[in-house]
């Protein structure tokens, strides 16, 4: 989340906690005779001004070559990551 957020922050992409969460989930199995973690999913929603959807959704689409966590596993595990994008409530 911290990347994405710092991304956005440039953009002037609000991320307080109350309009920018994150569920994440993922599967352990076993690979040859060993617990692996296998698959990490990231579902992230972010309450934001209409006019900042572009600039949002830009931000999601490049933030993963930035992130250090994301960078230190691909190749190894599955990252699934989606951004669902909330009219934020005036």
């Amino acid at each position: 989340m911290g990347t994405l957020a710092s991304v956005m922050a440039g953009k002037k992409i609000r991320t307080f906690k109350d309009r920018f969460m994150a569920t994440v989930t993922g599967d352990i199995e076993e690979v040859n005779g060993i617990l692996k973690i296998t698959r990490i999913e990231v579902k992230y929603l972010l309450k934001l001004p209409d006019q900042q959807r572009d600039s949002a959704i830009a931000c999601f689409n490049n933030y993963i070559e930035l992130c250090p966590a994301a960078q230190s596993v691909i190749g190894c595990i599955d990252i699934d990551h989606n951004l669902d994008l909330e009219k934020k409530k005036d």
